[in-house]
This record gives structure tokens, C-alpha cells and sequence, in this order.
């Protein structure tokens, strides 16, 4: 009776984290929202600015005011700071410590152990990402009626079903927006990638299972979809 209790009771508890998520789905490299609207998120790499020059800081500067001044739509600016685990680099460290044949780099290699295993110890090493997450909102069209705006506002958010055809006009204009963005931040002497279904799925796996993500991994969307 416990069991069955316990069984019905961790049911409960998916249940109501599950109603609480914002994503009704990931799919075709974006992600589609319970109300209907769909984001394209972009990993941006990062730069130190404080060592460019002058010249280097004011051109920088100067382009991303124009690239600021060019949005013509909303968009996020997410940074995720995680710890950055090196247990395995450790391991693999010490491994060819021991396999050294040279006395003067196995001496190397432990002074250099020595240093990350102090420097761990002042401190988190954090990991820092920065991602550009672009939206499309279909009811933001300017050529849609109001009432055809009122009509589809007051959607229960679980009755929404894009339509293939639907679906795909508003992935293509999301996909259209996310390229320009990419094209802004590039300007800036910025690498960007848009992140595919794969690594959109991990991301958010990543970020809602912090702890579980660091030990189990995500099997690739393309072998579950295969079975």
C-alpha cells in the first residue's frame, strides 16, 4: 500500500512541474511556447574587452549601439554560470604524470597539478555562457485583424495546434530574425551559433536538472526518433 501510495504521490509531483514549464515542444532547431510563440536561441562567445585598445573598445562600442538601434523586435540576453567540474581532466593529468618517462615533465606535470589543485581550493571555477534567445510572436502582426487577434488571445494555451504550414511560415521569419541578430553580434568581433534541436533539448535539460545533468546524458534526438 506504501508503494502504490508512493507510486501516485512522485506521479503528482511530474505533473504539476510539467504544467508549470513554459515549452510545449522542441522542434525543427526552435522552440515552440504553450502560447503559441517560438524562440531561436543563439550561443555567443565572449571578449575581454578591458584588453582591446582604444581604437579596438571605441569600434566595438560604436557597433553594438547601431546593432541596438537596428532591433526592431525583442530580444534576451541569457548568461548561465555554471561550476566547471575538472575531476576528469585531474585523473587524465595525473595518469600521464605516472606514464612520464621524462624526469624534468613528470616534474612539470606535478608542479602543474600542484598549481590547479591549489588554485581549486581559493575557489568555484565557474563556466560562463552567453546566449542571444530571439522571439517571433504571431500576434504581433501588424496585418492580422483586432478581432482576429482577440480570437486567437483567448486560446486556451492547451488547445493551440500550429498547423504545418503555419509552423513552418513562422520557424522561416524566426529563423530570418535569428540570422540577422547572429549577423549584428558578428560585427562586434563576436562568434555566434544557433543552437539545433539537439542542443536546444540539452540546454534545457542542462538548466532545469543541474545535478542529474552532470552524471546522465541525453540520448541524440535523432536515435529516438529512429525507434
Amino acid at each position: 500500500m506504501a508503494d502504490k501510495k508512493n507510486k501516485l504521490d512522485s506521479g503528482k509531483i511530474s505533473a504539476t512541474t510539467q504544467r508549470y514549464l513554459d515549452v510545449a515542444e522542441v522542434r525543427d532547431d526552435v522552440v515552440v511556447m504553450k502560447d503559441g510563440t517560438m524562440r531561436a536561441i543563439i550561443l555567443v562567445s565572449s571578449l575581454n574587452f578591458s584588453l582591446k585598445s582604444e581604437d579596438e573598445q571605441n569600434a566595438i562600442v560604436a557597433s553594438y549601439v547601431s546593432f541596438l538601434n537596428n532591433l526592431e523586435y525583442p530580444l534576451q540576453i541569457v548568461v548561465q554560470s555554471r561550476e566547471f567540474k575538472i575531476d576528469s581532466y585531474l585523473a587524465q593529468l595525473e595518469k600521464k604524470r605516472k606514464e612520464q618517462t621524462n624526469e624534468l615533465l613528470r616534474v612539470q606535470t606535478a608542479e602543474y597539478l600542484s598549481y590547479i589543485k591549489e588554485l581549486i581550493s581559493l575557489g568555484k571555477i565557474m563556466n560562463k555562457r552567453f546566449y542571444a534567445v530571439v522571439t517571433y510572436n504571431h500576434l504581433s502582426n501588424r496585418q492580422k485583424s483586432f478581432f482576429s487577434r482577440m480570437t486567437e488571445t483567448f486560446k486556451p494555451a492547451t488547445l493551440i495546434r500550429l498547423k504545418e504550414e503555419k509552423l513552418r511560415h513562422r520557424r522561416d521569419a524566426l529563423i530570418q530574425r535569428a540570422a540577422k541578430i547572429s549577423g549584428g553580434l558578428q560585427e562586434m568581433g563576436l562568434t555566434t551559433v544557433q543552437l539545433d534541436t539537439q542542443s536546444i533539448i540539452e540546454l534545457l535539460y542542462n538548466t532545469y536538472n543541474p545535478e542529474t545533468s552532470q552524471h546522465e546524458k541525453l540520448v541524440e534526438v535523432n536515435k529516438l526518433m529512429a525507434n
